[in-house]
């Protein structure tokens, strides 16, 4: 089980990872090995708090790799994430893994954002109009 990585920057100012907060008991749960360090996050996320989908996809492109030296040759690999937005960070980590010699990667969200609806778009005009 991999929890999406968080950049580093990120990652401090935050304090926590919110992924691996959600895959360390879970595949404790399901006795599976956590491997937190396979994947990194080599870009950070832009600044602006609303991307549009072709944004978001073009911003995790090249974002995340494997760490040097790892082995994922062969492994059926449970990719954990908070929220599951446009399915290009799950598709970027996933390409990957697969290339870095992964069997197969499956997704696991605990929460998906429906595009388009009144929540997201008004939540979208808050942040956008906040100072």
């Amino acid at each position: 089980m991999v929890p999406v990585p968080l950049h580093p920057d990120r990652q401090r100012e935050r304090g926590y990872n919110q992924a691996e907060l959600i895959a360390r008991p879970l595949a404790k749960r399901l006795g599976l090995k956590l491997g937190s360090y396979l994947l990194m996050r080599t870009k950070p996320r832009p600044a602006q708090l609303v991307l549009s989908r072709s944004e978001h996809w073009k911003s995790v492109r090249g974002a995340y790799a494997t760490r040097q030296g790892v082995r994922v040759d062969k492994l059926r690999i449970l990719l954990v994430d908070d929220v599951l937005t446009t399915g290009a960070t799950l598709d970027a980590c996933s390409r990957v893994l697969k290339k870095a010699g992964a069997a197969s990667v499956l997704g696991l969200t605990v929460a998906r954002v429906i595009l388009g609806s009144s929540l997201t778009a008004s939540k979208q005009r808050t942040k956008l109009q906040s100072p």
